[in-house]
């Protein structure tokens, strides 16, 4: 549900008005995203069942409603959010809007042509940046992100995501001392 109110020069500002129904955030993204079949995840292990972030990053009411829920796991001093290609960066987007900071988008591997960089948006050496990721499984894309921005200069010790599978993501980024702050987790959301 959404409500409109003019501002004083006449532009038009969608404001969030609260939800009539009792659904919890983890009930909303099961019925958005989950997804069953046969699906080989990005750490190379086949699932019987699958988070299409895609489909949770492109509705506009779920999308701001987690941004909104994961401000609060934006750690303090953080200087900028780096969102990972693909699926970090509508979030990381959403949580700048929501939280003034400012948003870098990270490339899998740097561009060969144009800026030819890692990263968009800004400076990163000398930064305190916190990864956003929409999905982690084994955490290997977050871990490789991470050492690709702190061999660039930039400060680097935690990562926000929405869904934490469960499946050593946590004691990866552990080793590579990133602490993983998720929104929810697999059984969150198998239980909502």
């Amino acid at each position: 549900m959404r409500a409109c109110e003019a501002s004083a020069d006449g532009r038009v500002y969608a404001r969030r008005m609260q939800r009539n129904d009792d659904r919890s955030l983890a009930s909303r993204v099961h019925q958005a995203a989950h997804l069953t079949g046969t699906f080989r995840l990005r750490s190379g292990v086949t699932s019987n069942e699958y988070f299409d972030k895609y489909r949770f990053e492109s509705d506009p009411q779920l999308l701001g409603d987690l941004a909104d829920a994961m401000a609060g796991l934006i750690p303090p001093g953080t200087e900028a959010l780096a969102g990972l290609e693909l699926g970090g960066v509508p979030l990381a987007t959403a949580l700048s809007l929501r939280t003034g900071l400012p948003a870098l988008f990270v490339r899998k591997e740097a561009k060969a042509y144009g800026t030819c960089q890692l990263a968009e948006g800004g400076e990163i050496a000398g930064r305190r940046l916190t990864i956003i990721e929409d999905v982690v499984t084994s955490g290997g894309q977050v871990v490789t992100s991470t050492q690709q921005l702190r061999d660039l200069g930039a400060m680097v010790d935690t990562a926000v995501c929405v869904i934490d599978r469960q499946s050593g993501g946590t004691t990866n980024l552990q080793a590579a001392a990133i602490e993983l702050r998720s929104l929810l987790t697999l059984e969150q959301l198998k239980s909502s």
